[in-house]
């Protein structure tokens, strides 16, 4: 079926295509019966203003963007980023707004998508996820001009309006919880060394640690795979600890695995905490302790920004509430 026209609502209500054009335009030059008239046809027959036209006037796009610069297997099992899209769409859809999602290789690729959305008029505005530091994505957003909420902490978004959670007051907690039970060898397998949050998170690890307890940090890619063998190398240690953090539920799940395999009872042996929690950390057995916050609402919090900044609102940087340890079965006293 062809798609509904212009000229099939001017032959429909019997008037010029310029008229048309007025009366869905909201511009003065026809009746409001007319208007009225046109505006049912409109309705009747199922048209949309096409985008591209839309686009060439200066109108919104009423999509925004979201690029992600991580290989796609991961974005199809880590439940994070699929709690955090449900979050914006959620509040999207209640605007009409779409999201346009890509996933990229580099950064330099990312910076060329942002380019090439902007100045096609594809998207009103942007996310920026994983800031790293001295980010050249930040500088690249800045120039462009156009509406953007960092999702990371503020101290490495420039003049780019961002929300974050206190990942250090988390990492604190967990510590504390761990050394209340008699732990003195915390690992940490932590994610990507070159983002912001790990190197937030590893920071207040250490000082967390410091004099209470012996520690040891392991940067891996967030997959399964380096996880199991982040957790072998740790379990095979002469010295091996008796607890071991988790930057993502995926990795604790393939140390449990591990820790499984080597025959090191948990939580007898070993505990084991994941950051974020999500349904496969709690139907594995024994369950895991978690650190948990609602994604989804974090992801709402960034879209209501990103919609208000593309209003020409002012949008401080927002404080999203911190995650909180979920104690389990995972974690226990040192035998």
């Amino acid at each position: 079926m062809k798609r509904p026209t212009i000229a099939d609502i001017a032959s429909r209500a019997g008037v010029s295509k310029v008229a048309v054009s007025y009366a869905l335009n909201g511009q003065p030059g026809v009746s409001e019966a007319t208007r009225a008239r046109i505006v049912a046809i409109a309705e009747e027959i199922g048209w949309r203003p096409n985008s591209a036209a839309r686009a060439l006037n200066g109108a919104r796009a009423n999509c925004v963007g979201l690029a992600l610069c991580r290989p796609a297997r991961i974005l199809g099992v880590e439940p994070f980023f699929m709690e955090l899209i449900s979050g914006i769409e959620g509040v999207l859809a209640d605007r009409s707004y779409g999201l346009l999602l890509q996933v990229v290789t580099s950064h330099q690729q990312e910076s060329e998508v942002y380019r090439t959305w902007w100045g096609e008029s594809r998207i009103d505005g942007v996310f920026l996820v994983d800031l790293h530091y001295a980010d050249s994505r930040v500088a690249e957003l800045e120039r462009l001009g156009m509406p953007v909420v960092v999702i990371g902490h503020p101290s490495e978004s420039g003049s780019l309006s961002a929300i974050w959670s206190d990942d250090g007051e988390a990492v604190r907690e967990t510590v504390g919880y761990l050394v209340a039970l008699g732990h003195r060898r915390i690992a940490r397998v932590a994610g990507l060394p070159a983002l912001v949050h790990t190197a937030v998170r590893d920071q207040a690890f250490v000082q967390a640690c410091e004099g209470v307890a012996e520690h040891v940090i392991v940067h891996t890619d967030y997959t399964g795979e380096e996880g199991a063998r982040a957790t072998r190398r740790l379990l095979s240690s002469p010295d091996r600890p008796t607890a071991i953090v988790y930057d993502n539920d995926i990795m604790a799940v393939a140390g449990l695995s591990v820790a499984q395999e080597m025959r090191v009872e948990v939580p007898r042996d070993l505990s084991i905490v994941a950051w974020d929690d999500s349904p496969l950390a709690q139907v594995v057995r024994p369950p895991l302790t978690a650190l948990t916050r609602d994604i989804p609402a974090y992801g709402a919090h960034a879209a209501q920004r990103l919609l208000a900044l593309i209003a020409g609102e002012s949008v401080p940087p927002y404080e999203d509430r911190a995650a909180s340890l979920t104690p389990r079965g995972s974690t226990g006293p040192v035998a």
